[in-house]
C-alpha cells in the first residue's frame, strides 16, 4: 500500500529528535504534517498519553497492539512491538498479541485487557457490562478511565494510519522475535 497523501515537510528540530528517538521520522507525523495546527495538538495529546501510569503499561501496550491487529494498522503493530522492547516488556508476549485469545502466553487479566479493547474497537463496540464491571473491579476505577481512553487514541491513530496508507516503517526489526499471524492468516501479522 502506498500513502494516500504526500508527506509534508517537518520542522529540524521535530525531525532531529524524532530520527534520536527512534530512528527515522514516523511516517505518520509526515503526514499530519499537512495540518499543523492538527499534527501539533496530535503530538501535544500523544505526549500526554504516554504520562498516564494509572494502568499498567504493559497491558496499554498489549490493547494498543490488538487494536492494531484487528483493524489491520501495520505500522501501530510495528511501533508498539518496538516500543515494548525498550519497555522491557515480555517479548514472547507482545510478538502473541495478533493471536491472544490462542496463545497460552496470557495472564487472565491481559486476556480481558485484550478482549476490552477489541469490544471497543468493534463498530458497532461490543463492551458489555460484565466486562466493564470485572475490569473496573480488578483495576479501579482512574486506570479503567485511562485503559479506555488509551484504547480510543488507538483507535484514533490506527484508524487514521490505515486511511492515511501508512504502513509498516519496519521499527520491529530491532527485535528478535517476530510477530505471529494473526488467526485465518497465511502470514505473519502485518508488520514490516
Amino acid at each position: 500500500m502506498a500513502l494516500r497523501i504526500p508527506k509534508a515537510e517537518i520542522p529540524t528540530e521535530l525531525r532531529d529528535n524524532l530520527i534520536k528517538q527512534l530512528g527515522s521520522v514516523p511516517e505518520p507525523h509526515e503526514v499530519l504534517w499537512n495540518h499543523p495546527v492538527l499534527a501539533e495538538a496530535n503530538q501535544q495529546f500523544a505526549s500526554q498519553v504516554a504520562t498516564w501510569d494509572a494502568a499498567d503499561a504493559s497491558l496499554k501496550t498489549f490493547a494498543h497492539m490488538a487494536v492494531a491487529a484487528q483493524i489491520g494498522c501495520s505500522w501501530c503493530l510495528d511501533v508498539n512491538y518496538f516500543a515494548a522492547l525498550n519497555q522491557r516488556l515480555d517479548l514472547t508476549k507482545a510478538s502473541q498479541v495478533p493471536r491472544w485469545r490462542e496463545s497460552e502466553v496470557f495472564t487472565p487479566l491481559e486476556r480481558e485487557v485484550m478482549e476490552y479493547a477489541e469490544a471497543m474497537t468493534n463498530t458497532p463496540p461490543t463492551v458489555t457490562d460484565e466486562l466493564s464491571a470485572s475490569l473496573l473491579d480488578r483495576l479501579g476505577p482512574a486506570a479503567l478511565v485511562e485503559l479506555t481512553v488509551f484504547i480510543g487514541f488507538a483507535n484514533l491513530a490506527a484508524r487514521c494510519n490505515t486511511a492515511h496508507g501508512v504502513t509498516s516503517q519496519g521499527y520491529s526489526e530491532a527485535c528478535e522475535i517476530p510477530l505471529a499471524a494473526r488467526p485465518g492468516t497465511s502470514d505473519a501479522a502485518p508488520t514490516a
